[in-house]
């Protein structure tokens, strides 16, 4: 068995359904400690729901102290989806197995593998180069899979008032699409939800004309919303689609077949690169709303920004990474859902995602195969190389 493997067993072993660590962190902290890393705990969230997070940080012990000594930050989280019927598993999902050379159990591919891989490719790498010129630091969280309001955003905060400003983030989110090292994220989507409440008069559906119907009047409205291509004037660039809006859920009523309902809710979203903003994106949806006379009320929240790392030494990095570890050109992509990392680029100025493949992430029976959750332990360890050179090269004035 690798110490990879025997690490992301440890970490499967753990039922760490979100907000809870169930212990994952302070088994990843007694990996650190030995190493030079200074750690802090930050707890975060209500008494019954709390979050805990691991800062941890090892400064070059050859160098002044500086708070912008170049840093690469390891960012992940340590908290799953629950794991669904037990009965629909082949195996246990917190009983680590291997068969037919896969890694199964909740969290395989997201994101404990990850976090198995770059610990480990830390310890290789500070056994090797002692002395190397880069910080290195840890951000782990027991909150992506929830809300996400006590975890790494929180972190992110606390350092910013401190003056922390860490020069590159790598998040271990499963970024592949069939082989790790085939994709990598160098940026995200925002994140615009909203909730629409037209409001009509309820009634007899034999009496129309002493009711008003909610549906009727957002029909028009929402045909004219679903028919937009080019929000914000934004078709897309190089990095990113055009924005796109979708409902989610449409709904009204009181189960009664005679009765005009009272008022209609649709629940919808929008996906949206660094060519829109969630300011104009919410001034032209209500245009159409104003235009149509709706009766209406509007609520609006906003998951995260986009977030965008184009080529430069962390890319770099890593693109060549893969290519000696794997023999791959990795693509950058800015596709799926939102991560942890629209936190870490408000603090960090580049920020790229690379996991395993994603292909079995909250599904039953998640898994990683052995040869991914190897290289991906390589590809890390060779970034931090190449990461050490360009330190090296360029130290901060």
């Amino acid at each position: 068995m690798t110490e990879t493997l025997g690490l992301a067993q440890a970490l499967i072993a753990r039922a760490s359904v979100t907000p809870d660590d169930a212990g994952c962190i302070k088994l990843i902290a007694g990996r650190l400690a030995p190493l030079g890393f200074s750690q802090e705990i930050i707890d975060s969230g209500p008494p019954d729901g709390r979050v805990r997070n691991l800062w941890a940080r090892r400064a070059p012990p050859n160098l002044p102290i500086n708070p912008r000594t170049r840093t690469l930050v390891f960012a992940g989280h340590v908290d799953v989806v629950p794991p669904g019927p037990l009965e629909h598993w082949t195996s246990d999902p917190f009983t680590p197995t291997v068969r037919g050379g896969k890694l199964y159990g909740r969290g395989a591919s997201d994101m404990k593998s990850s976090i198995a891989a770059f610990t480990v490719a830390v310890e290789e790498f500070l056994a090797a180069r002692p002395d190397a010129p880069l910080a290195i630091a840890f951000l782990l969280t027991s909150d992506e899979e929830g809300p996400a309001v006590d975890g790494t955003t929180v972190v992110v905060e606390r350092l910013r008032a401190r003056g922390e400003r860490p020069d590159w983030c790598i998040v271990g989110e499963p970024s592949a699409e069939q082989r790790t090292g085939d994709t990598l994220k160098n940026g995200r989507r925002g994140s615009l939800s909203g909730r629409l409440t037209v409001r009509g008069v309820q009634g007899h559906i034999a009496y129309p004309q002493v009711a008003r119907n909610p549906i009727h009047q957002l029909a028009p409205a929402l045909a004219e919303l679903a028919a937009i291509d080019d929000w914000d004037q934004d078709r897309g660039n190089a990095y990113f689609p055009p924005t796109s809006w979708q409902v989610s859920n449409l709904h009204a009523g009181m189960g009664a077949p005679n009765v005009i309902p009272g008022e209609a809710v649709v629940d919808f979203n929008f996906r949206f690169g660094t060519a829109s903003t969630p300011d104009a994106l919410q001034a032209r949806f209500e245009a159409v709303l104003q235009r149509h006379q709706l009766d209406y009320a509007l609520q609006w929240t906003l998951a995260g920004l986009p977030f965008l790392t184009e080529p430069g030494p962390l890319v770099d990095a890593v693109q060549v990474a893969i290519r000696a570890e794997t023999g791959q050109a990795a693509q950058l992509s800015t596709t799926g859902g939102t991560s942890d990392g629209r936190f870490m680029a408000t603090l960090c100025p580049e920020v790229i995602e690379l996991g395993p493949p994603n292909a079995s992430i909250h599904q039953i029976d998640e898994h990683i195969a052995l040869a991914d959750l190897e290289s991906l332990k390589a590809i890390y360890r060779r970034a931090l190389d190449k990461l050490t050179d360009f330190a090296q090269a360029h130290p901060v004035a």
